[in-house]
């Protein structure tokens, strides 16, 4: 059974998410969650390393995103062939732990991506945490978007949606 998160088709969908980019930090990349005509959302932007930066995300506000059983989440995206992450919380805070999986969306087509609930692995400020405790698909609060891994430059990852796969 699968059930949505998030239908982007549905402009009042991307008011939900905001950037947080590596300005936190005193960087200077910066991105937006806007949606496209088309009807598809896209997360964009521009990658710097000046300032001791190098990411740029979104993340939803905090809501009630938990579901149990959930064995993947699925996104529907069109790449550009650069590498992106899903970043899941289970609290309301805006800095702690992370569960983070990489997304390898093709470039220029649709696909969708399964990422295996397994596969998110905790992380604080990109660093591994290895004594946070797994995943809790139940108590999902925060869903986010983000490009990192050195590297620069532009980027614009579109997506129609997030979804979950329950068992």
């Amino acid at each position: 059974m699968t059930a949505v998160l998030f239908d982007f088709s549905d402009p009042r969908s991307v008011a939900l998410w905001n950037p947080i980019d590596d300005g936190v930090m005193g960087g200077v990349s910066r991105s937006r969650f806007r949606h496209d005509p088309a009807g598809h959302a896209v997360f964009a932007g521009h990658v710097s390393f000046e300032n001791n930066g190098g990411f740029a995300s979104v993340r939803c506000q905090p809501c009630d995103l938990g579901r149990k059983g959930v064995v993947a989440y699925l996104l529907e995206v069109r790449g550009d062939g650069k590498r992106y992450k899903l970043n899941l919380r289970t609290d309301n805070g805006f800095d702690g732990v992370n569960y983070q999986a990489r997304l390898e969306a093709p470039a220029a087509i649709w696909t969708t991506c399964r990422l295996a609930s397994a596969d998110f692995l905790p992380s604080w400020r990109g660093r591994p945490v290895p004594d946070a405790a797994p995943l809790d698909t139940a108590r999902l609060r925060q869903i986010g978007l983000m490009i990192a891994d050195r590297q620069q430059g532009p980027f614009a990852l579109a997506v129609r949606s997030i979804a979950v796969e329950i068992a």
